[in-house]
């Protein structure tokens, strides 16, 4: 029985796509490890993979809250999270690869380890996307202001001392682009359609754009209004009461039903009595939401754009991150939503009713879940990790 092993950051968003390929590959028969973190434990058990903890070299974990908002703005600072996780896992993953000689190693694109281990014993490897896939000609899509270009600039220096430290333990890494880019040469899995991935026919035939893997809804949301407008700031950067305050007092005396989730960093108590039509949970399923939703105002991490587009829900923007700006830009280009100026709740309620008189973001969003549908999902990139673990290296 063939053996695979995949390894994934602690994060939501990057896990998240992979669970419906693992559990493909397991209907199929094959032996499924899966190197994360406790936070994915149960989802990736009922996955049917068998986990693997790494937290005891998480480094992002030992961060205070400070520090953990910084991850994903100062590109510095999260390549020193992430070369110094890479070095503290390299003797645990290098060992128990040799020991357990699985068909395929794959990982996902910011976990260094899986590939670095990968090419180190001659396993055959695919990378795992789930953002955009990034080469020369889909960086365009990644529009910076002048303060992102200072900021990267003066992190240069920086990351070149973190890429050396790479460098010294055998890892074949040149720049910081070795990081945030694509290999050409390496098999990738791109959870997004041709047709929303900027540039797409620019990249090799080592690519395979399957769209994204979409769960079933687990829950069932009423809908109390004709209209349902959805909050969501994603699951880190959240602790925004501000923006979650003016967002509710602009649209307190509206017509529309809105569900706002917060996170568990925002106390529900200090929201105090809520107008009729606004209700404000931790979490709630996003899927389910999503099903009836007709506006949904996002942070554009990937996968929620991605889940929203799906159900040909388009989107009010509020991007933070420069993944989440080109996230956002591509939409945009597709008219499939639209990005208001200032991130308050009269901007975002000025977006919503832009978005609601004006059919054509619908019928996008309608354009671009069509080609979603189409992609080979789950299927396809079970079928591409079955070919490359034939492969020899």
């Amino acid at each position: 029985m063939s053996k695979i092993v995949f390894f994934c950051i602690p994060a939501h968003g990057h896990t998240n796509p992979t669970l419906g390929v693992v559990r493909e590959l397991v209907s199929r028969g094959y032996e499924v490890w899966y190197y994360s973190y406790n936070m994915m434990r149960e989802k990736i058990e009922s996955a049917g993979a068998k986990f693997i903890s790494c937290d005891d070299y998480d480094m992002e974990a030992k961060l205070c809250a400070k520090d953990s908002a910084r991850i994903g703005k100062d590109i510095a600072f999260s390549t020193k999270i992430l070369v110094d996780t890479t070095l503290s896992l390299d003797d645990k993953v290098c060992r128990e690869m040799a020991e357990l000689k699985p068909d395929c190693i794959v990982a996902d694109s910011m976990a260094l380890w899986g590939k670095a281990v990968a090419m180190k014993l001659g396993i055959p490897f695919v990378s795992s996307t789930t953002t955009f896939a990034f080469n020369r000609h889909s960086a365009k899509i990644m529009k910076q202001g002048v303060g992102d270009l200072f900021r990267m600039l003066f992190a240069i220096p920086k990351t070149a001392k973190e890429i050396k430290r790479l460098q010294n333990k055998g890892y074949p890494v040149k720049s910081v682009l070795d990081i945030i880019g694509n290999d050409e040469n390496a098999h990738t899995i791109v959870y997004t359609s041709p047709e929303f991935q900027p540039c797409s026919e620019t990249f090799s035939e080592k690519f395979a754009f399957v769209g994204p893997s979409i769960r079933p809804a687990t829950e069932q949301i009423e809908r109390t209004r004709e209209k349902l407008v959805y909050i969501s700031m994603g699951t880190v950067n959240n602790d925004m009461m501000p923006f979650y305050k003016s967002c509710i007092s602009a649209l307190e005396n509206t017509e529309y039903q809105v569900i706002m989730s917060v996170g568990s960093q925002v106390s529900l108590d200090v929201f105090g009595t809520l107008p009729e039509n606004i209700s404000v949970c931790s979490h709630v399923d996003q899927i389910a939401v999503l099903e009836k939703a007709d506006v949904f105002v996002s942070h554009c991490g990937m996968n929620s754009v991605s889940e929203s587009l799906y159900f040909e829900v388009p989107l009010v923007m509020l991007p933070q991150t420069s993944e989440q700006k080109g996230v956002a830009e591509r939409v945009l280009q597709l008219g499939a939503g639209l990005k208001p100026k200032k991130a308050d709740g009269t901007s975002v309620l000025n977006g919503i009713n832009k978005i609601i008189s004006d059919s054509s973001y619908k019928k996008n969003a309608a354009k671009i879940a069509e080609g979603f549908k189409a992609s080979s999902g789950a299927k396809g990139a079970a079928d591409k990790i079955i070919k490359v673990c034939g492969e020899k290296v």
